[in-house]
């Protein structure tokens, strides 16, 4: 620096100074003022009722007072949920509905009663599809639980999709996505904090309902959730524990996968009972299920929801057209497929079956994972057992494809949580892995 000019660049700063004094800037070297940082946000309120079906109602810190999410399946549960809300001491200014499901919707009417002054809000569309309910869920709901409220209780105020709401002081972003998990779902973002509302589109580790047979259209959806806000970094979904975004958003769409991937076989030309999935085959992909998820409560209160699930999408893969299969639904990446043993080796990894997985490779196979080398099955065997088993695996491409060797851009997720891109590369000769290179994607 050259000292010697110094002193007028102080009498210029001190005369912008006094023309400026309430820039809060200083004369000479006397360093401006450091601004105090944020306070940090609170994270979000939760309250989740009893399974089974348990379902989360959250409380959001604003401004204004507290912005809920959603209003759980019953009065009661309702009840309970307000209970924990006034411990907090501040009003409510506003509810937010994430769509039209009986869980979500039927305590409605308790916590308007509790915060009359609240305003709820729904889409335009969500709220045409819970005044026509042109599925009879809400007629379904009463039969199957007595406490689900005989009227239900409306937004007054709507929106149209990906219009911000300003509500309690605080700015919100949305977006409406249609024919997934439900007709229409609606989420909400919170730019400050990265965190976001999904409601049932990626939930955490639970078993979904897919009674509707509209599993392409939710993974689909998911690939527009993700696109829609890449910079979301906590999701606070509909049933289960909150997570990091990309994370629920990859093990949803892992679970939906597996999901179809299991039932397609009992449906092709061929099977056992022809395009029905008979009651043999149900039990036997339950119970593949339940070893590749063990002990994952359901998202409803119904006991057989396992096998309607399986049954809506039998009746979904039946009909649909293997040559016109969206991309995003299709069980294998479109850019050639899978070899037999590398498809083996995906599945085994998120089926979590160290069996299946150590099978894929042949007695005297290798495996190099960036640098440390693993020679015959039983080494690979212990290496996955340690290192790989409870992980998901996602293939994001072929980069590489032809006879005997293919190289996948993969992400990895150990545990199922977080995780990064890398790139695998197998070769193959006849129905085994002969060799596995893993490094990491650069």
């Amino acid at each position: 620096m050259n000292h010697t000019s110094r002193r007028p660049i102080a009498a210029s700063l001190a005369a912008a100074c006094l023309i400026a004094a309430l820039a809060g800037c200083s004369n000479d070297d006397e360093p401006a003022p450091r601004a105090k940082p944020a306070a940090p946000q609170a994270a979000p309120g939760r309250y989740a009722s009893s399974n089974p079906g348990s379902v989360n109602t959250y409380w959001i810190q604003a401004p204004d007072g507290l912005v809920l999410v959603d209003t759980l399946r019953t009065p009661d549960d309702a009840r309970k949920a307000v209970a924990e809300i006034r411990k907090t001491g501040r009003p409510v200014a506003a509810i937010l509905l994430t769509h039209s499901h009986p869980d979500h919707v039927g305590g409605a009417g308790a916590f308007h009663e509790a915060f009359p002054q609240a305003p709820v809000y729904a889409s335009t569309a969500t709220d045409k599809t819970m005044r026509e309910d042109e599925r009879g869920l809400y007629a379904l709901a009463r039969s199957a639980n007595p406490a689900f409220p005989a009227r239900l209780t409306y937004a007054d105020r709507t929106f149209e999709g990906g219009q911000p709401l300003q509500v309690g002081g605080l700015r919100l972003e949305t977006a409406t996505f249609t024919h997934g998990e439900s007709d229409v779902a609606d989420v909400y973002y919170r730019p400050d904090t990265g965190d976001l509302f999904s409601g049932d589109l990626a939930t955490g580790k639970v078993t979904p309902a897919l009674i509707e047979g509209t599993s392409c259209g939710w993974l689909q959806v998911l690939d527009q959730l993700g696109t829609r806000f890449p910079a979301a970094r906590t999701m606070y979904p509909g049933h289960g524990a909150a997570g990091p975004a990309r994370a629920l958003i990859d093990e949803q769409r892992q679970y939906l996968k597996a999901f179809r991937a299991l039932v397609r076989p009992a449906v092709a030309p061929g099977s056992p009972d022809g395009r029905t999935v008979g009651a043999g085959e149900r039990k036997s992909i339950a119970a593949a299920l339940e070893r590749a998820y063990p002990g994952r409560p359901p998202v409803a209160d119904l006991p057989t929801i396992v096998q309607e699930n399986i049954k809506a999408v039998g009746r979904e893969l039946s009909a649909e057209d293997p040559a016109r299969t969206p991309a995003a639904c299709a069980d294998q990446p479109q850019q050639g497929g899978l070899l037999a043993p590398v498809n083996a080796y995906v599945t085994a990894v998120n089926g979590r079956d160290l069996d299946a997985l150590a099978g894929a490779f042949a007695e005297d196979a290798e495996l190099v994972d960036v640098g440390r080398r693993f020679q015959g099955r039983a080494a690979i065997r212990d290496w996955a057992r340690a290192e790989v088993i409870g992980g998901s695996l996602t293939v994001l491409k072929v980069a590489e494809s032809r006879p005997g060797h293919q190289r996948l851009l993969v992400r990895f997720a150990p545990g199922g949580q977080g995780g990064f891109e890398a790139y695998y590369a197998f070769t193959v000769n006849g129905s085994a892995i002969t060799r596995a290179e893993l490094t990491y994607a650069r």
